[in-house]
């Protein structure tokens, strides 16, 4: 079987006039993809880079960042993704704790401040502009340090975690495992002969995280084309659901409330069969009324970064087979995969319907259980039911409140679209709920006051916020997940309401 870096040095050198991305309007060909590949090669090496020195690459989604990638698998050099949406201070203090031999970046993000930063570690800096690729001036030639700076295993891509309940952290996942998954995910894509004119694949997720490696690399390497967005957008997506009319896709949970309310045409999603959903929580009220608005089944899956990628999910089978019976679930384990709930003081095996903490077992990262954050319980058919997170507790005095059971009550009231809530600290009991609200288009909006009397038709007191933000829309990081830092900003003394 043909190894990562081979599969990728191959796609490398397919027909130079053949298609390739597709990004804001024009297409980009293989030739102009191999060019950027070859560049960074090129200049890595007359830098004095040590074949297996750590590269930093910052994760744009763009096609140069996407051909810089593939130049570096195709010769097995270990890279760090570098999260493109922060400060300059951020990228230093990532440069300065990642200490890569060489960084490639876009020229957006090089300023005087990362430009010293990566003079400090004597490392080289090759800058993507368009699709031209340089060595930056005076950071062309790596120091004595960074020149010597190698990485000893199997290659890896340190990848990002998404962020959600902080700033984006690596996790680094072997070759192998991406190879393995190219295999899995290749599956649902048929091996392409020359002369195949599959239509392009849309790609959207953040190249720099698991879902965004995951799906993009087993379309390239399997040679079918690619539309490629920056970032996320519903009309953007309908777009292109309804020129190549795919029988499945997916959206970020996050989106399908707001696609309701955008009151996208049925006839525009005709085409869909099923529609996937994954990443990040699904609320299971939002799922029963897109199913119900669209006709479409939404199969929801379950993973995380730490277990290599999905672990449980729903088939389309299973959704015919049981439907409503188990709206809320995430679905079975996957083969490979074992879960459990354990009990959070004593760590022993809960039995079934019995609430508890979510521990994963996933060999392709190791061989031990690895215990999550994740409230949840296996039914007796084995189904996950995910509560929330045992984490994101607010201790509101002597009272543990978790933001989820608020969420859920708030969004049965029908002028609440979206909501969450987060802990505000308080000097008198520590922290209090406070909730951020996007209303629902076409309905009377109501006041605090109106729901927080709904809220307690539902919910203990301690569990209706003390504070109140109603916003457009809600912050979110690149991955169309709820930014949870930056709806605690919106509780801050000097934010304004």
């Amino acid at each position: 079987m043909d190894s990562l870096q081979e599969l990728a040095a191959r796609a490398l050198q397919r027909d130079p006039q053949g298609q390739a991305i597709q990004f804001e309007g024009r297409w980009y060909a293989w030739s102009e993809l191999r060019a950027v590949a070859e560049g960074v090669n090129g200049l890595l090496a007359a830098g004095g880079i040590a074949a297996r020195g750590p590269v930093c690459l910052i994760s744009r989604n763009h096609p140069a960042v996407i051909a810089a990638l593939l130049g570096l698998i195709s010769e097995g050099r270990n890279v760090r993704m570098v999260y493109p949406f922060q400060a300059p201070a951020g990228i230093v203090r990532d440069i300065r704790r990642l200490e890569p031999a060489a960084f490639v970046l876009t020229a957006t993000d090089l300023c005087p401040e990362v430009a010293e930063a990566i003079r400090d570690e004597g490392a080289v800096a090759l800058v993507l502009e368009g699709m031209d690729v340089r060595a930056a001036p005076g950071l062309a030639r790596a120091g004595p340090a960074a020149a010597a700076r190698t990485c000893d295993g199997e290659p890896q891509i340190e990848i990002l975690t998404s962020g959600t309940t902080g700033p984006p952290k690596q996790f680094a996942i072997r070759y192998d495992m991406i190879r393995q998954h190219h295999v899995r995910g290749g599956l649902t894509r048929p091996k392409l002969d020359p002369g195949d004119d599959l239509p392009p694949f849309l790609l959207y997720m953040p190249i720099g995280n698991i879902s965004g490696i995951y799906t993009t690399l087993p379309v390239l390497l399997n040679g079918q084309r690619a539309q490629l967005l920056e970032r996320f957008s519903i009309p953007a997506w309908v777009e292109y659901v309804k020129t190549f009319r795919p029988a499945t896709h997916g959206i970020p949970p996050s989106m399908m409330q707001q696609m309701i309310d955008a009151r996208i045409p049925r006839e525009h999603l005709s085409s869909l069969q099923s529609m996937g959903s994954g990443a990040a929580p699904l609320d299971p009220n939002v799922q029963a009324a897109f199913e119900d608005h669209y006709g479409i089944p939404v199969i929801v899956s379950y993973g995380a970064t730490e277990f290599g990628g999905p672990v449980a999910g729903m088939t389309v089978e299973l959704h015919r087979e049981y439907g409503r019976k188990k709206l809320g679930t995430v679905g079975r384990k996957f083969p490979g995969c074992d879960i459990r709930i354990v009990d959070p003081v004593d760590g022993h095996v809960l039995g079934p319907d019995e609430e508890g903490l979510l521990e994963v077992l996933a060999p392709r990262i190791q061989p031990d259980w690895i215990r999550t954050a994740d409230i949840g319980v296996i039914d007796e058919d084995g189904f996950l039911f995910l509560r929330g997170r045992a984490d994101g507790a607010i201790m509101r005095g002597g009272f543990k409140v978790l933001p989820e059971t608020i969420e859920r009550a708030l969004l049965l009231h029908p002028a609440v679209a979206e909501t969450a809530v987060v802990a505000v600290p308080d000097p008198r009991v520590g922290q209090v709920p406070g909730a951020a609200i996007r209303l629902a288009a076409g309905v009377p909006a109501p006041d605090s006051a109106e729901l927080s009397a709904h809220l307690r038709q539902h919910v203990l007191a301690t569990h209706v916020p003390v504070h109140w933000r109603f916003v457009d829309d809600l912050p979110r990081n690149p991955s169309m997940k709820i930014d949870r830092p930056g709806v605690k900003r919106l509780f801050e003394p000097d934010a304004s309401a």
